[in-house]
């Protein structure tokens, strides 16, 4: 029986909201043959276990078309270019129907809301502009609707759908027919006008969801593309390139200068220099020889490789991160499912309480009782339309945005701006995060026997011979000569022999010159016995930064101390934190000793060395596991996981794509002390939201019986469907402008 069952990861194309998930999950998962389906609206994918004797790939997608949705079928590749072109599209269409809704709005709120209808042919002229605005460009509205309802749901699209589709009817019939209202003595009012502004302004806000949700699935796409699409292997006697996903373990894969390495495996033969950094945020690529193991995305420096696979597709560490990161992306909770969720539960009261209120005024109100009836179902639909409370979280997230994009502060979702003001705890990466994540040279220590005019010649011999090394390093220092030497100079060298892993030896001037490591030293029988290289030595030892030394002969003459230095105001950030109650804790895939060296320069108590990426995220979890609030500040590859985990996820802007697009906000220099100002615009931003949310709901409860007629029995008023639109459009621009206010508070 087990072998089957068969697991597929696929994309899912036509979710909207976070019940059209619970509603895919619950469809496919009572198909025979289906064993278990999980949904991730967050990144738009569906992990689905079935029994392939029993059910195929193409029968889910057929089941899941019948309601309206699509699964994307075929290698992580395709879905990845399928599901870019699928929402390129969708947002390009979005584009065009809002800008056709907001182009034909604006005449007819003209004529209807400034003009009072007093031009002639005022309503059959908002009739005629107001069709496509419904029809196209609101039309997903009724399709929505209709496909949840066949299914027994309800959302914001059927009350959306409700109340502009009764206006316009409503309007239609006034316009058409205007007599069968004045021949019983009442004004036949229009309403285009409000159906047309509550499709334009919700199209507004989902075009503003659907472009911030492309963006947080980027972040899985981008680390689908760090895996090559073709390979190159040795099978039966012969190098030939085949598609990764034909690659098995145990096949040998040639892996050339440059290119980023496709699986899992042990180095066969050849040596290199690996950047891992997206796995241990270490800037310096790593010296890997025979034996060694090398991981999937990471890229390969200067030497050619053979790797026998060990990991392939689903089980290497970037398949693991993926997962890691898409289930942290999907469990994170999101505010805005708050208002579907009050949806589920406000529109079909609504739409009862439209109903028992119409039949009401149908059978026990006055006269004349049709007109009644039909006159409270209309108003009670419109200003019951969920129009601020769709724009509460949009409208101050936009206004935020804005204030913080004046401050260098990007924010993307609301979730962080409601987040980051409780945090209690920020874990800080440190390459990238608090240093800057290039190594550069610090300092020479010379021995105290190299006389001071000699050292400008010495700078230049090994400014000269690092000239011809490979070695990473070797920029570093090549960068920092040219700055410190006024007229460098560009000696001749001979004989140079890169030593891999060690360092390099070579002839310049007639002199034989070693570079490198103590290994390489030893090698080469170079020693020194001057009481200033042996401190700085031990010094060193203990602190960050990696040492290259450089003897003449046997001679060590100096070594210089190459750093990733930490970013000006680091120390004084985390001391500003602390005084408004947050504490700062590194983790750091980097060895213990730079990391002890780093937190100590810095004033962070509490750090962890020698971490995986899967370390970082299961350190945050803990962290929440202890009740806290937890901000992640990372900058790397390493860091999404985590950064998707995390309450609120900070990027820097300098940092990878993947970081960035997994983070909530992120701060574009990459300048740490901005965290401060973004805890405040935190603040005032997740105090906004609440506001609108309130005044929102607060309009609803008491609009809503007073459009159902209950002033009608002590003031014989009844609330017209006009100042129904009126209030609903008031209670909209109210929600706006709080919001606008957003944008001037620092």
């Amino acid at each position: 029986m087990e072998e089957t069952i068969k697991n597929i990861k696929t994309s899912v194309t036509g979710m909207t909201c976070a019940a059209c998930a619970n509603s895919l999950e619950t469809f496919l998962s009572e198909l025979d043959g289906v064993d278990s389906v999980k949904i991730n609206y967050a990144d738009q994918s569906a992990n689905i276990s079935f029994r392939k004797d029993l059910i195929s790939e193409d029968v889910l997608n057929d089941a899941a078309s019948k309601i309206g949705y699509g699964l994307i079928l075929g290698t992580a590749q395709k879905q990845v270019e399928q599901t870019e072109y699928i929402e390129e599209e969708r947002l390009n269409t979005l584009k065009k129907k809002l800008i056709i809704a907001l182009t034909l709005t604006t005449p007819i709120f003209v004529i209807s809301m400034i003009l009072n209808n007093s031009i002639a042919y005022a309503n059959e002229i908002s009739l005629v502009l107001s069709i496509p605005v419904l029809f196209y460009s609101g039309n997903e509205f009724f399709i929505n609707a209709y496909k949840r309802i066949r299914h027994g749901q309800m959302n914001m699209d059927t009350l959306v759908a409700l109340s502009t589709g009764i206006a316009f009817l409503y309007s239609l019939f006034n316009t058409v027919y205007p007599e069968f209202l004045i021949s019983r003595g009442l004004e036949p009012h229009v309403y285009f006008e409000s159906a047309v502004v509550i499709i334009s302004l919700i199209l507004l806000g989902r075009y503003l969801e659907e472009r911030a949700k492309s963006k947080t699935s980027s972040s899985i796409k981008n680390l689908i593309k760090l895996q090559p699409s073709v390979v190159t292997i040795f099978r039966n006697g012969e190098e030939t390139e085949v598609p990764v996903e034909e690659v098995i373990t145990g096949d040998l894969v040639i892996i050339k200068p440059g290119g980023r390495i496709p699986v899992d495996g042990k180095i066969k033969k050849g040596e290199t220099y690996v950047d891992e950094s997206m796995i241990t945020g270490e800037p310096i690529p790593v010296f890997k020889t025979k034996k060694d193991q090398v991981f999937t995305g990471t890229i390969n420096g200067n030497g050619t490789l053979r790797v026998l696979a060990t990991g392939v597709g689903n089980d290497t560490l970037l398949s693991q991160i993926i997962e890691m990161v898409r289930n942290a992306q999907a469990e994170k909770p999101k505010v805005q499912k708050i208002a579907d969720k009050i949806a589920s539960v406000f529109v079909p009261v609504v739409i009862l309480i439209a109903i028992f209120s119409a039949a009401i005024w149908y059978f026990v109100g006055p006269q004349p009782e049709l007109t009644h009836a039909v006159s409270v179902l209309v108003t009670v639909l419109i200003i019951a339309c969920p129009c601020a409370l769709g724009l509460a979280t949009p409208t101050a997230l936009m206004a935020g945005i804005g204030n913080g994009a004046e401050q260098g502060i990007l924010i993307r979702n609301a979730d962080s701006l409601e987040s980051l003001q409780k945090s209690n705890i920020l874990v800080l990466d440190k390459t990238g995060t608090i240093t800057e994540g290039k190594p550069r040279l610090k300092e020479i220590i010379w021995a105290g026997n190299v006389p001071e005019e000699d050292k400008v010649y010495y700078k230049n011999v090994f400014l000269s011979i690092e000239k011809e090394s490979e070695h990473p390093l070797g920029k570093a220092i090549i960068s920092g000569f040219l700055k410190d030497l006024k007229n460098p100079e560009v000696f001749e060298i001979e004989n140079s022999q890169n030593v891999p892993g060690k360092g390099m030896v070579a002839d310049c001037k007639g002199s034989k010159y070693v570079i490198g490591n103590l290994k390489m030293m030893d090698d080469h029988d170079a020693f020194t016995n001057d009481p200033i290289i042996k401190a700085k030595h031990i010094e060193y030892e203990r602190r960050a930064g990696t040492k290259v030394y450089m003897a003449k002969g046997q001679e060590v003459l100096c070594f210089a101390v190459i750093e990733d230095m930490v970013k000006p105001g680091v120390k004084e950030t985390i001391k500003q934190l602390r005084k408004e109650g947050i504490e700062a804790e590194m983790l750091t895939g980097d060895n213990e000793v730079t990391a002890k060296a780093v937190a100590r320069e810095v004033g962070i108590e509490h750090y962890k060395a020698n971490l995986l990426p899967s370390d970082k995220g299961k350190t945050i979890k803990e962290l929440q596991s202890r009740n806290f609030k937890v901000a992640m500040a990372g900058d790397g590859i390493n860091d999404a996981e985590a950064l998707a985990l995390a309450d609120t996820g900070i990027a820097m802007g300098t940092g990878t794509d993947i970081a960035i697009d997994s983070a909530g906000i992120i701060l574009m220099k990459g300048d740490l002390s901005k965290v401060l100002q973004a805890v405040k615009l935190s603040r005032n931003a997740s105090k906004t939201i609440k506001q609108n949310l309130f005044w929102a709901f607060i309009y609803n409860i008491i609009a809503i019986p007073i459009a159902a007629g209950v002033l009608y029995p002590f003031t014989g008023w009844l609330l017209s469907p006009m100042i129904a639109g009126a209030a609903m459009a008031f209670s909209s621009v109210s929600v706006v402008l709080n919001s606008l206010f957003l944008r001037n508070k620092r």
